[in-house]
C-alpha cells in the first residue's frame, strides 16, 4: 500500500524522510518536535537555527543525523483557533509542502505525524481527514510510500474507529440476507410482470399506429377528392419516437458535473482510478453503459455528495443499496467526504468484501 496508518514512535520508523511538526522559530517545541530533536541529537537544532523562521504551511529540510532517515522535513502547521481562521486550508498546505519537498529530494518513503493534533489542539477527526485527503491527492500523480505514524492512543483510536464505526454503520443499515432474497424474488416477479405489460403495450401501440396510418391515408384520399383538410393528416410519431428518453445520458451528465465542479477530466479519472482509455470511451460515447463499480469510482473521483452520487448512478441504471454491504461501505466514506479509492478498498478488503475494480478496462 502506498499509504499506511501505523502506531509507532516516529523516531523509530525507517523512512527516507521524517516530517517534524516544527515551531516557526528555530527552537525545540513540545511533543513530536521534542522527540525528534532528542533522537536526532544536538546537530539537528544547529541545522535548524541556520534555517531561521519558517512560515505556517512551509517545509524546509535538514539532514536527519542520528535518525533512521536521510532527511528531517521541518513543517509548520497551524494552531487550532475556532475553525474560522483558515486552519484547515493551512493544514492542507503544510502536508502538501512536505510531500512536494520529499518528492524533490527523491524520497521513496516519508513518515508523517498527525500534524496540528495534540499540542496544537486541532480536532483529531478533522486532522485525520485532512491528512488522508492530502495523501490521496498527492498519490494520484506521484509514487511514494507514505506512513502516517500515530503515537497518541487517542489519535490511533480515532483512526481505528474509521473501521469500527464502519462496521457499526454497516450492521445498523444492512438489510438482512433473507429479507434481501425475498425482495429479490418479489422484484423478479415484478420485473416479469412489467416485461409482459411492456410487450402488451408495445403491441397495442403498434396496432394503434396501423389504425391511425390507415385512417390518415383515407383522410388524405378524401382531402384530395373533396379539398378537405384535417388535423388527422399529421401522422403520429413512431413507437421508437414515443419511447425515446429525453433526459441526458450517463456520459452527458458526467461531463456536465465535471464542468460545473470546475474539475479537469484528467483529475477525475485519476482520482477515480479508472484507465484513461476507459474514461475516453465514456466521454466519447454518450450511450456508453459503465459497470456499477466504474460509476461509483467516477462519483468518488468527482467528490460528489450522496445525493449527487445517487443521481449519477441512476443515469446508468444503478443505485447504492442498503442490501449491499459493499454499497454501505462506499456510502459511509462518501458521507464523511473521504474520497480515496485506496482507502475505501482497504476497508472493503478488511471487511472481506469485493474491491472497487481499479485500473481495469471494462
Amino acid at each position: 500500500m502506498p499509504f499506511q496508518i501505523i502506531r509507532n514512535d516516529i523516531t523509530k520508523v525507517a523512512a527516507d524522510a521524517i516530517v517534524n511538526s516544527a515551531v516557526p522559530k528555530p527552537l525545540v517545541g513540545l511533543g513530536t518536535d521534542y522527540a525528534i530533536h532528542k533522537a536526532a541529537g544536538p546537530e539537528l537544532l544547529e541545522a535548524r537555527k541556520k534555517i531561521g523562521d519558517i512560515q505556517t504551511g512551509q517545509s524546509i529540510s535538514t539532514p536527519a543525523f542520528q535518525l533512521q532517515a536521510k532527511y528531517v522535513l521541518h513543517t509548520v502547521s497551524p494552531v487550532w483557533i475556532d475553525g474560522q481562521h483558515g486552519e484547515e486550508e493551512d493544514l492542507r498546505k503544510a502536508y502538501e509542502s512536505a510531500l512536494m519537498l520529499a518528492y524533490k529530494l527523491k524520497c521513496k518513503s516519508v513518515a508523517f505525524p498527525l500534524l496540528s493534533a495534540g499540542t496544537y489542539a486541532f480536532p483529531y477527526d478533522l486532522a485525520l481527514s485532512v491528512a488522508i485527503r492530502a495523501f490521496t491527492d498527492f498519490l494520484l500523480n506521484h509514487k511514494m510510500q507514505i506512513f502516517l505514524v500515530l503515537f497518541n492512543s487517542r489519535a490511533f483510536d480515532i483512526a481505528g474507529s474509521l473501521f469500527s464505526d464502519l462496521k457499526s454503520y454497516v450492521d445498523d443499515n444492512y438489510v438482512d440476507q433473507r429479507r434481501s432474497e425475498v425482495e429479490l424474488s418479489w422484484n423478479l416477479r415484478e420485473n416479469e410482470d412489467r416485461r409482459r405489460l411492456k410487450s402488451a403495450l408495445a403491441e397495442q401501440m403498434e396496432a394503434r399506429e396501423r389504425v391511425v396510418a390507415h385512417k390518415a391515408e383515407r383522410v388524405t384520399s378524401l382531402s384530395r377528392e373533396e379539398g378537405l383538410h384535417s388535423a388527422e393528416q399529421k401522422p403520429i410519431g413512431s413507437l421508437k419516437d414515443v419511447l425515446r428518453e429525453p433526459e441526458s445520458s450517463f456520459s452527458e451528465y458526467m461531463l456536465e458535473l465535471i464542468k460545473s465542479r470546475g474539475m479537469t477530466k484528467s483529475e477525475v479519472y485519476r482520482r477515480a482510478e479508472v484507465s484513461r482509455q476507459l474514461f475516453s470511451n465514456i466521454c466519447n460515447n454518450k450511450n456508453y453503459q459503465p459497470t456499477k463499480s466504474t460509476a461509483v469510482q467516477l462519483a468518488i473521483g468527482m467528490q460528489l455528495d450522496m445525493e449527487q452520487t445517487q443521481q449519477l448512478l441512476n443515469k446508468a441504471g444503478y443505485a447504492l443499496s442498503r442490501s449491499s454491504k459493499t454499497d454501505l461501505v462506499v456510502q459511509y466514506y462518501i458521507e464523511r467526504q473521504m474520497y480515496s479509492i485506496p482507502f475505501i478498498n482497504e476497508a472493503l478488503l478488511d471487511s472481506g468484501l469485493p474491491l472497487l475494480s481499479t485500473g481495469l478496462v471494462r
